[in-house]
């Protein structure tokens, strides 16, 4: 594999999450992109990716879905829409646990995002249309895995682009970071 196919995946702040940036391709019927190559993915992140279930999400304007830690490693790709993407390190050995990055996610920037198991994550529908959002798993969901932290945990800050979202009766409920991991926030 050459050095100019790994130059479309971006590393971040937070070690394991990438940034899929393959281009875009053209024309007068429309584009074309190719959203990952798997070889580039595993050489980057070090970890096996074999996905195992796809599921497509719709969520309306004024959603927010999240903050979920499933244990799997996942491709997530906007397909369209306007979109706010967060996601927290929740690794208790990560040296960044806690740590938030969040992304804008538009026709113009429209990237994909690599989020390795220990990571949790949310999407914020921005904007006045519907959000598609696709996402490539390495597990089977039997709903067993259900681990979630609050959107609006103050411990983690996070600066979310609109007021009053539409939140499911689950994601309203869900525990604080330091609920789950009280000896991380221990003086």
């Amino acid at each position: 594999m050459d050095k100019k196919s790994i130059k479309f995946i971006e590393t971040t702040s937070i070690p394991g999450l990438l940034l899929l940036n393959r281009p875009v391709f053209s024309d007068e019927r429309g584009f074309f992109r190719e959203l990952f190559h798997k070889d580039e993915l595993e050489k980057v992140s070090g970890i096996k990716f074999e996905g195992v279930q796809m599921n497509h999400s719709h969520s309306k304007p004024g959603v927010i879905r999240g903050i979920h830690a499933e244990q799997w490693n996942k491709i997530i790709y906007p397909v369209s829409g306007e979109v706010f993407i967060v996601i927290v390190d929740i690794r208790p050995e990560s040296l960044t646990f806690g740590k938030v990055e969040t992304f804008s996610v538009s026709s113009e920037n429209r990237r994909g995002f690599f989020i390795p198991k220990g990571l949790a994550n949310s999407l914020c529908v921005i904007g006045d249309k519907p959000v598609d959002y696709i996402y490539l798993v390495d597990a089977y969901w039997d709903g067993s895995d259900t681990r979630a932290i609050a959107w609006d945990d103050p411990d983690l800050n996070i600066a979310w682009p609109i007021k009053n979202p539409i939140i499911s009766e689950r994601d309203s409920n869900n525990p604080k970071l330091r609920d789950l991991f009280s000896e991380k926030f221990r003086q």
